[in-house]
């Protein structure tokens, strides 16, 4: 089990991505808040409200979801990152399996 960290424009662009993972059983479930964000964008400091998704996944998913993300997102360059899960409850396990 893996958790995949990305971050979008707005509510309904992160919501449609999520929902298609879903859909698609890439993701078991898909957790979407909203965040305060600082970054340096083109030589510039951009302060931004965004929302970020914790994609709740099998590692072997990662590349095609990587691969939806990048077709579906407004970002020249979204943020994807794999975040290892060291250890998760075994009924929980199951389910994402089930369900991936």
């Amino acid at each position: 089990m893996i958790f995949i960290y990305s971050t979008f424009s707005n509510k309904k662009e992160a919501r449609k991505i999520g929902g298609g993972l879903v859909r698609k059983k890439l993701a078991a479930c898909v957790n979407i808040f909203p965040i305060d964000s600082i970054y340096r964008w083109q030589g510039k400091i951009v302060k931004d409200k965004e929302f970020a998704a914790i994609i709740k996944t099998r590692k072997q998913n990662f590349k095609r979801i990587e691969k939806f993300i990048l077709e579906n997102h407004s970002y020249e360059t979204p943020c994807i990152i794999e975040i290892p899960v060291g250890r998760a409850n075994k009924k929980y396990l199951n389910w994402l399996n089930k369900n991936t």
